[in-house]
């Protein structure tokens, strides 16, 4: 069985769709609970496999706890800690409360979540984690400080679980997609077809499910890849100039 949180649209809702398909048994987690019953339909009549639906906020500081207890008496055997978003402009213009839950779902509630069932993937000898990450958490991006932060955070925990777990038989994939077609762009007032290379989220999603054995992380786009290839590459005062220079263009 799989937890997928974040599954009410794009690249979540991707995942949980590409699981059932697969015979996975999917707990799907989000905040829109009319979308989650409607997708759970859709799912069971179309794969005969069980949906658990919870609805819940992750911003809460008490709903990780909430989704392990709902989830102990099952099987789980992978986590997709996908749920999170992210706000644009100026540091100082974004409003605290909103760094504060964007904190929380991104940060808080995969650490939290990953912690109560790392030790159950462990003693059952397999399984897997992936986390939804971004590009934006390889380098420190101007005007979008907050999320690349708590991308970072993502990375840099998805790496050490890889190989701290690698050792008891469950794989992790921190995954860093570039620009993707969900609502996301356009809940931070950008034309989704303005970006380059936009990929679809089940493209998106197929690509991390072929790569999850193959960890630590994985970016799905090759334009991506090489973009941020060449930009780490530089000397870091370069590459973050050039990145404000592009967004201010």
């Amino acid at each position: 069985m799989a937890v997928v949180t974040g599954a009410s649209s794009g690249i979540g809702r991707s995942f949980a769709v590409q699981l059932a398909e697969r015979g996975l048994d999917v707990v799907i987690v989000a905040r829109r609970g009319d979308r989650l019953r409607e997708l759970a339909a859709t799912l069971r009549d179309a794969h005969g496999v069980t949906i658990t639906v919870l609805s819940t906020d992750l911003a809460h500081p008490a709903a990780p706890a909430d989704i392990l207890e709902a989830v102990a008496p099952l099987d789980v055997g992978l986590l997709v800690s996908n749920a999170g978003f992210g706000v644009k402009g100026p540091f100082d213009e974004v409003n605290a409360g909103t760094l504060a839950s964007m904190l929380a779902v991104n940060c808080h509630a995969p650490t939290q979540l990953a912690h109560g069932l790392v030790p159950r993937l462990k003693q059952r000898g397999r399984g897997g984690v992936i986390f939804t990450s971004s590009v934006e958490g390889f380098l420190g991006c101007p005007y979008s400080a907050g999320y690349s932060a708590t991308k970072a955070y993502m990375n840099a925990l998805g790496e050490a679980l890889w190989t701290e777990l690698g050792p008891h038989g469950v794989d992790v994939l921190t995954l860093c997609p570039g620009a993707t077609d969900t609502e996301a762009p356009r809940l931070q007032g950008i034309d989704p077809t303005t970006l380059q290379d936009l990929m679809s989220p089940d493209d998106v999603v197929r690509s991390a499910l072929e790569a999850l054995r193959s960890g630590p992380t994985h970016v799905p786009s090759a334009h991506y890849r090489e973009l941020f290839d060449t930009l780490l590459s530089m000397p870091r005062r370069e590459a973050l100039t050039a990145m404000a220079q592009a967004i201010g263009t």
